[in-house]
């Protein structure tokens, strides 16, 4: 199957929520597949890429999302079709391009896909897996995101991101703790999205790093 590139004008219905959960459940019932919170961190990130996303090759992004398309001559694993296979790639085209419009039209109203976790009566949000596709997104490009993540304004930025996203080898004592209070993940949760914000308003400053 030949990627399509992604293209901002079109235009494609956002996914409603029958759909989205549909998308998740065939996600969900493959081996390697990204769950619904990680891929729309994921989309995110591609987004934001100082790169333009329509310049990027489909085939490098498109596949992770259902974790690669195997070896040799297995175009379509790990689809049972390539009918299942087109109609999981529209489906998160569509979710795209939803994103895309939300940041780009209501920036303010943007709402991404987190987790919520209880605790007694109350909710908090809980970003890790968003935050963790955001990372993959981000190491299909390190050399447009280091320069970002090492940024000395924009790197506290992007710091929740990462401490939620990444993996816990090396932290202090201090920060697991931190990390294992929902108050302070649903505090981390909400400055990932303020990260991503400031990153969509600032997008048209920063340098294409084109390969």
């Amino acid at each position: 199957m030949q990627y399509p590139h992604y293209d901002p004008a079109l235009d494609n219905r956002p996914l409603d929520d029958a759909e989205l959960e549909d998308l998740d459940r065939s996600l969900a019932a493959l081996p390697q597949a990204m769950n619904i919170e990680r891929l729309d961190g994921y989309l995110t990130a591609l987004l934001l890429d100082p790169q333009p996303l329509p310049k990027q090759d489909p085939s490098q992004w498109l596949p992770p999302v259902w974790g690669g398309d195997g070896e040799g001559d297995a175009p379509a694993a790990p689809f049972a079709s390539g009918k299942q296979k087109k109609r999981v790639v529209m489906l998160v085209l569509r979710h795209l391009h939803a994103i895309a419009c939300q940041l780009r039209d209501h920036a303010e109203r943007w709402q991404p896909v987190f987790s919520v976790a209880e605790s007694g009566e109350d909710e908090f949000a809980d970003a890790e897996e968003w935050c963790a596709g955001f990372l993959e997104a981000a190491a299909l490009r390190p050399e447009a995101w280091d320069p970002l993540f090492d940024d000395p304004v924009l790197g506290p930025v992007l710091a929740p991101i990462a401490l939620l996203g990444g993996y816990d080898e090396g932290l202090d004592e201090a920060t697991r703790e931190r990390l294992e209070d929902p108050v302070e993940r649903d505090a981390l949760s909400r400055a990932a999205m303020e990260a991503v914000l400031l990153l969509h308003e600032r997008r048209s400053e920063l340098p294409s790093a084109a390969p």
